[in-house]
């Protein structure tokens, strides 16, 4: 009865989080339409996330294009988005501190020394791709559909809570927060953004409403910064905070290059290590967005496909000069919100951004940073499985502990780490719960009652160990098994010992077959057991004072 209430919660979960999502039948409009959205909102992740790597952000923006572009085109997921993300760019930027520093010392000039730098970058992606695509041929990635749902729960919320304190740095200047009024405008253009894509809807779907929040906000804080320069702060304001010597983001088209790297085996030693971590940790993000993206549509995704086209995404940035990158979850949920169901969505956001590069610099600079925290304040919102707030006290309070568990290994620690701990977790709860109940097969044969045991005996199975046995209706001589059992510790000793004691007030005989030497030693003489079958080379180790002391 407990499982399958646990299961209706479960199903009652789901439905209410796919209630949150727009959900529209896949068709070209919705998928032009939401890629414009999707494209607007990568951008700004795109340079954010070059800075956090260390590069320059046409690095991150040429991996934005080309990740997004080959996952939709070759990936196994239509409708999620990849790019260049912050899980991967963390990896890589020690990497290229490490480059950097050895290059200094080195007496190389900064801009000799970041030339080498990208040069062992772009070849740790190509090398992250190549693993990528091994991983995918060797059909590795059916095995994301064994993470257990807790840890889903768990991995959605926590990936809700990244996002959200993403949006902070956008309130800041040098580590400063806002003065206080382009603080307050800022607030009303956010909640001017997260009202129209809460209510338009509600009024008509001709048009999606992230896109319209977008440029209505868009259009009002550029009369704003006429009227009062830098009021309303922008995409190029949050660029030339970070870098002020950076004018535009505008940039060329990427170019094929061989990187600028000796193939020597110090070297690929070196990269190794960085390449595996962003290979491990961009298929871990990449297929459980697909599980998730899966989920809200109803659809099933193909995830060896999507390990090849995340691989071949990367192999390709590595030698067109981008940084590499992953799903992004965050403009996943954005597509789905905005009707992007094919393959198309994808292409069409990958496309629209190296058209902003080429030629709408301009035009992306000026949109208010605001308008884009909405957009995402509003994919945490949909994103968030609030109704998992309500599951204290209605499912096992092992799956609730994995779901906080996996939520804040997330937050404070990794994606990927995250979704191993959950499932270890999750593997140690269920051998737990399944070693807690031994069985038996009883048969009744020449006036012996047999019991054939199954399972560990230890402190945790004690309880169902007793309950096993008809002390009043089993025959004269009781026939106890261990050959498919093991005494683990003291309690289960005592719960042994125990069971003789009961028999015996019936004046039954025991016979226990297939124990150990040690459980021989802590039985001792028990009067109503005529017959202990020890094996001589079967040590279990019993877990027991006697013994040990």
């Amino acid at each position: 009865m407990q499982h399958k209430h646990h299961s209706n919660e479960q199903t009652t979960l789901k439905n209410r989080f796919i209630q949150l999502i727009d959900k529209r039948p896949e068709n070209l409009k919705n998928d032009l339409l939401s890629g414009l959205t999707v494209a607007l909102a990568l951008v700004p992740e795109a340079i954010a996330f070059a800075f956090v790597a260390g590069v320059h952000p046409k690095v991150g923006l040429y991996a934005a294009f080309m990740v997004g572009l080959i996952t939709s085109l070759f990936g196994g997921r239509p409708g999620m988005i990849s790019g260049a993300t912050g899980a991967v760019a963390v990896i890589f930027a020690p990497l290229i501190a490490k480059i950097m520093q050895m290059n200094s010392q080195a007496g190389l000039s900064f801009e000799d020394s970041m030339q080498s730098a990208l040069g062992y970058l772009f070849s740790a992606v190509i090398l992250m791709g190549l693993i990528q695509i091994i991983c995918g041929l060797l059909k590795l990635g059916k095995f994301i559909r064994l993470v257990p749902h807790p840890v889903m729960l768990g991995f959605v919320n926590g990936l809700a809570i990244i996002i959200f304190k993403a949006q902070f740095s956008q309130f800041t200047v040098d580590g400063q927060l806002l003065s206080s009024a382009p603080l307050m405008l800022m607030l009303a253009l956010i909640l001017l953004t997260m009202g129209i894509s809460i209510f338009l809807p509600k009024l008509t779907k001709a048009v999606p409403a992230t896109l319209t929040g977008i440029i209505v906000t868009s259009v009002i804080g550029y009369f704003i910064n006429q009227s009062n320069p830098g009021l309303v702060r922008t995409v190029l304001d949050f660029v030339q905070d970070k870098d002020p010597s950076i004018t535009t983001i505008a940039a060329g088209l990427p170019r094929f290059a061989l990187p600028v790297f000796s193939f020597s085996l110090d070297n690929i030693l070196l990269i190794l290590p960085y390449a595996f971590l962003a290979a491990a940790v961009g298929l871990i993000e990449s297929l459980m967005t697909l599980t998730l993206v899966d989920e809200l549509t109803e659809t099933r995704g193909k995830g060896n496909k999507e390990c090849i086209g995340q691989g071949l995404a990367n192999l390709v940035n590595g030698f067109f000069g981008g940084m590499g990158g992953c799903a992004m979850i965050g403009q996943s949920m954005i597509n789905i919100r905005g009707g992007g169901r094919g393959r198309m969505s994808g292409i069409t956001a990958a496309v629209l951004l190296l058209f902003f590069i080429l030629f709408g610099a301009s035009l992306i600079e000026m949109i208010p940073l605001a308008a884009l925290v909405g957009v995402m304040f509003m994919v945490v919102i949909g994103t968030f499985e609030w109704s998992s707030l309500r599951l204290f006290g209605k499912i096992p309070h092992t799956d609730l502990f994995v779901v906080v568990l996996v939520s804040l290994t997330t937050v404070f620690a990794d994606l990927a780490i995250a979704v191993f701990v959950g499932i270890i977790v999750s593997a140690l709860v269920y051998a737990w719960e399944h070693g807690k109940h031994m069985h038996a097969k009883k048969e009744e044969k020449n006036g012996q009652t047999i019991y054939q045991l199954e399972g560990p005996l230890f402190f945790g199975s004690v309880a169902s160990f007793k309950e096993l046995f008809n002390f009043k209706q089993d025959q004269e001589h009781i026939v106890i098994d261990f050959k498919n059992s093991r005494i683990w510790d003291h309690s289960g000793i005592e719960a042994l010992q125990n069971i003789t004691e009961r028999y015996d007030k019936y004046y039954k005989k025991l016979h226990l077959l297939h124990l150990s030497k040690d459980c021989k030693e802590l039985l001792g003489n028990a009067k109503n057991i005529v017959e202990l079958s020890v094996i001589e080379n079967l040590e279990w180790h019993v877990a027991d004072d006697q013994l040990d002391s």
